[in-house]
């Protein structure tokens, strides 16, 4: 996002490195010269420029096979000094771990980045079928569990901010389509303790998330995602109670001193799964009636 689109004040060399660098990292087989020339519409003169700075320092480099550039080492070092900056993040893989070695089902972690979320890191259930997604991915909040469980501590009016107040785009059936219609579901959110995305990105999966906090507040979120062809309500009472353990859990390691006390409540088995049957009886999603079962594979 451009400076000039924050409000920030912008600096037009340093907008163009950002830019560069960013598109060079969405393409996996590089990006030519000419390519980033037009899209762009620098200057060549101003290009080289560019990115004659950018691979000396190590942070693009030239592929002389095919004349593209793609990112140098020197990204993966600033990106790696991410985590020694962000307790969370250093923590977060353990936390991930010992979820998954529960209802062995996908966990992962991501940051709200205006609009969206960024994944920010991941660990794969056991099972053939699992969600397909990248740390380092964004999806648009509104359409994820990640995403709302970190909207809803924002207020409306920061909701509406960053999201204006039209329509919203439709990923699936069930996406929520209209700023509104994700205000309702946000307040909801904020009284229940935690996000369901109920398959309204990728068709197939639901999940459960909860923020995580850290002494700043909701800095990320913890999912867990299930595709619906091992969705039991058993089996969700139970992420319910494993990720808000977690979350306190990893919000602890941060320097968190009150655990959140809604995330304590639903920690607890028994009020976990009437947390779900109040869910399930609002109507607001299709959800399987109480049962027995657990989902497959869930330790």
């Amino acid at each position: 996002m451009s400076g000039a689109a924050t409000g920030v004040k912008s600096v037009k060399s340093a907008e163009r490195v950002l830019d560069l660098l960013e598109h060079i990292g969405e393409m996996p087989d590089g990006a030519t010269f000419s390519e980033l020339s037009r899209h762009h519409n620098i200057p060549k003169s101003s290009l080289h420029a560019l990115l004659d700075v950018l691979t000396v320092r190590g942070y693009v480099e030239l592929r002389t096979d095919s004349r593209t550039f793609s990112l140098g080492l020197r990204v993966w070092e600033t990106g790696q000094a991410y985590q020694r900056h962000h307790n969370v993040l250093r923590e977060a893989k353990t936390t991930l771990e010992a979820i998954v070695a529960r209802v062995n089902e996908t966990a992962q972690l991501a940051k709200l980045v205006g609009s969206e979320n960024v994944y920010l890191a991941k660990v794969d259930s056991t099972h053939p079928l699992r969600l397909q997604s990248e740390v380092g991915g964004r999806l648009s909040a509104h359409a994820t569990g990640v995403g709302k469980a970190l909207l809803a501590h924002l207020s409306d009016d920061e909701v509406i901010r960053r999201f204006g107040e039209g329509d919203l785009q439709a990923y699936t059936g069930n996406t929520i389509t209209s700023t509104d219609g994700l205000l309702d579901e946000l307040a909801v959110i904020r009284n229940r303790g935690f996000a369901i995305d109920n398959e309204e990105y990728t068709p197939g999966v639901f999940c459960i998330a909860v923020p995580v906090f850290d002494t700043n507040g909701a800095s990320t979120a913890v999912s867990v995602s299930v595709p619906t062809m091992r969705v039991t309500s058993a089996g969700l009472a139970k992420i319910i109670a494993v990720v808000s353990d977690a979350s306190l859990r990893l919000s602890g390691r941060c320097g968190v001193r009150e655990p959140n006390p809604l995330l304590l409540r639903l920690a607890q088995s028994d009020l976990a799964s009437a947390a779900l049957q109040n869910v399930i009886e609002s109507g607001r999603y299709r959800l399987p009636p109480m049962d027995g079962s657990t989902p497959g594979g869930a330790g």
